[in-house]
């Protein structure tokens, strides 16, 4: 599940965390980095259980309604379809989450005010009452039902998203920053179910094989060990600016750059520049993006000078 640009997301945080602190026991933040990537992992089914607990608030509404002093025809006779969608009760019976939620208890039972914002958003969009008042739907309307929900409301509504991360914050620091790409892992997800598989339908593995893991450890490793030959080369290619100024995050970033330019010949030059470029976009200031691209370029032109840059072809699993 945790993909390669997610990999160097928290790389990056566990770098820059490393070299903030001051820390001289490396062991102790390549175990940090392994946590943070678990706790991303957690994520992943945490949003799988949010699935589950809006369809148990949805039969708590439909309970009450019945309960009533003076239940309406309506509250006597619910709609039961959306309760009753086949995709999200097969997900409840998923094997891999059971398991998962055996040794990492989770739920969204104490935020009550977001699981009935989110659901009152469903119930008051088109989606739902097509999806209501259809004549019949089939186990792909259901599943396409929830991957929609995710990718129009709970991912696309501004007060949804901003509650969702305020829940996620609260519960874990490693949680920050990480809801979108996760969330787009679980509607990914969801296309792959089938009705047929059951509960024995696979979800995604921590690491998608074993060379990933492999990748963000010699990541963290190699750009460790070779800090200092990253900051002489950053040095030698800076132009009309002092090393001295640049902002932590813009040298940690060029320092992982740096050492998956060397230590990785089947990834293409292009696809560590971009990846990185990003992040520095993202996470470092407003103009670190151009910044990090001009000195990497130039960092670029000196290794393939001295012939320390060796790139092969393509080997399929390996470039990501």
């Amino acid at each position: 599940m945790i993909n390669r640009v997610l990999l160097r997301i928290k790389l990056i945080q566990i770098l820059y965390s490393y070299h903030v602190s001051g820390s001289s026991d490396p062991y102790a933040a390549r175990n940090e980095l392994l946590l943070s990537i678990k706790k991303a992992y957690d994520l992943y089914f945490y949003l799988f259980v949010l699935i589950l607990d809006i369809t148990r608030y949805a039969e708590m509404r439909i309970d009450f309604g019945r309960n009533k002093i003076r239940p309406t025809e309506e509250d006597l006779n619910p709609n039961m379809r959306f309760v009753e969608n086949r995709f999200a009760r097969q997900l409840a019976e998923n094997t891999m989450l059971q398991e998962h939620l055996k040794d990492n208890p989770m739920s969204w039972s104490d935020y009550n005010n977001i699981i009935r914002n989110i659901f009152d958003k469903i119930e008051a969009s088109s989606l739902y009452r097509n999806y209501m008042s259809s004549p019949e739907t089939s186990y792909e309307d259901d599943k396409e039902l929830w991957r929609r929900i995710f990718k129009n409301i709970i991912m696309r509504d501004e007060e949804i998203c901003a509650g969702i991360e305020e829940i996620l914050e609260e519960q874990s620091i490693y949680w920050v920053d990480n809801l979108e790409i996760t969330a787009s892992f679980v509607t990914k997800t969801i296309r792959m179910f089938s009705e047929g598989n059951g509960a024995g339908q696979e979800l995604l593995p921590i690491f998608r094989n074993d060379g990933d893991r492999r990748f963000v450890l010699t990541m963290f490793d190699e750009t460790v060990k070779n800090g200092q030959y990253a900051a002489e080369l950053i040095k030698a290619t800076l132009q009309n600016w002092e090393y001295d100024r640049i902002a932590l995050m813009d040298i940690v970033i060029m320092k992982a750059a740096i050492t998956e330019l060397l230590n990785f010949p089947t990834i293409p030059v292009n696809a560590t520049l971009n990846e990185f470029i990003e992040i520095a976009k993202s996470y470092s200031t407003e103009r670190s993006g151009t910044f990090v691209n001009g000195v990497l370029d130039r960092i670029v032109v000196r290794l393939k000078a001295e012939s320390k840059l060796q790139k092969v072809g393509y080997i399929p699993g390996e470039q990501e």
